[in-house]
């Protein structure tokens, strides 16, 4: 519950550091930032309201983005600004990868695919 719990903030700072690497992408990083915005906006696809369902295309966009940054800079990049130990970004990398295998390709494209 713990690492649950330290996810966001971690994910934050790594976001962070990410848009202020000069190695990153411009296009990444617009992806990066226009994520940031839907999931800190009150307006959702799903609205947050709804027990269970409200969250789930935050996480699903969260896991997208985790996974795409990963695949798009790799993981040596990604990893060097990771706050936590390597085991708990292990542990995201793959929780991300999963959930983000559930969103279809051509969506997932949509946020990484011209970059």
């Amino acid at each position: 519950m713990k690492d649950l719990l330290l996810l966001v903030p971690r994910l934050a700072r790594m976001l962070a550091s990410l848009l202020a690497d000069r190695e990153v992408p411009r296009g990444a990083k617009v992806a990066l930032v226009a994520a940031a915005l839907y999931l800190a906006s009150p307006v959702d696809l799903l609205p947050d309201f709804l027990p269970v369902v409200g969250y789930l295309d935050d996480l699903l966009l969260a896991a997208v983005v985790v996974d795409g940054v990963l695949t798009l800079l790799g993981r040596p990049l990604v990893q060097r600004y990771w706050p936590g130990d390597p085991e708990s970004f292990q542990k995201v990398a793959a929780v991300a990868h999963r959930l983000a295998a559930w969103v279809p390709r051509r969506l997932r494209r949509r946020v990484f695919g011209p970059f």
